[in-house]
């Protein structure tokens, strides 16, 4: 396949720009990845591209109309190359349950972690580490009941769920390196654990899971950001 036949339009920080990667590295498939950066303006491939969000990650397959959405691009890449290793599981349950997890990982649990870094105040910190903390003891549970004893919540190989869950680990050591705390713990979470170091040395994530100081300073950038937006809001 030649290069110029895929596309993802994404930016290094971006654990949702991570998942059509990690998905296209399984697949065996040879893409063209553009950085957005995001912090100086979006470029005029991202607005035609995805005009009603108008955010990334995008996949431009071909002549195809453009993929948007990253777990809706992970399907889709499951889907259009079905010669490759599965993503999602074959059998209609354990796939419904993945996307389950998938969406609550997404509507919830990363909502949770982000809320950390800008909490106001140390009682609203608690809070969100509290349920950090009770969504990492349901993924524990769920990892047991997917895994099958296996690897990977998609049992033998990296599976949609995987991919779901494991591009949200660099910015959970990001901020467990901010609060100098253990969130994925042995004595909690020992399966979570296993399945975080086997996930980011797997031959199609290792390429593409940013470096935990880089990560930090870069959410350091964000923070003050948010919190100068917060600040000059106040003011008026």
């Amino acid at each position: 396949m030649a290069t110029n036949e895929v596309k993802v339009l994404g930016s290094w920080p971006s654990p949702f720009a991570m998942r059509p990667r990690i998905a296209l590295n399984l697949k065996s498939l040879t893409y063209e990845y553009i950085e957005e950066k995001l912090w100086e303006g979006k470029s005029e491939l991202l607005l035609q591209s995805n005009p009603v969000y108008k955010k990334i990650p995008v996949l431009i397959h071909g002549d195809n109309k453009p993929i948007c959405e990253s777990l809706i691009i992970v399907q889709y890449i499951d889907e259009a190359w079905s010669s490759g290793p599965s993503i999602l599981p074959s059998d209609p349950c354990e796939r419904a349950v993945a996307r389950f997890w998938a969406a609550y990982l997404d509507d919830k649990w990363f909502p949770a972690v982000k809320s950390i870094g800008v909490a106001k105040g140390e009682e609203a910190k608690k809070a969100a580490i509290a349920q950090v903390e009770e969504g990492l003891a349901l993924m524990e549970e769920a990892y047991d009941k997917c895994s099958k004893g296996k690897g990977y919540f998609g049992g033998d190989e990296v599976g949609y769920l995987d991919i779901a869950f494991g591009s949200f680990l660099g910015w959970l050591r990001v901020t467990e390196k901010f609060n100098a705390m253990k969130l994925l713990d042995e004595g909690k979470t020992p399966g979570l654990v296993k399945w975080a170091d086997r996930f980011c040395s797997h031959a199609a994530v290792k390429e593409v899971m940013p470096d935990t100081d880089k990560l930090a300073e870069f959410g350091k950038f964000v923070i003050a950001k948010i919190r100068a937006a917060g600040a000059a809001a106040e003011m008026h």
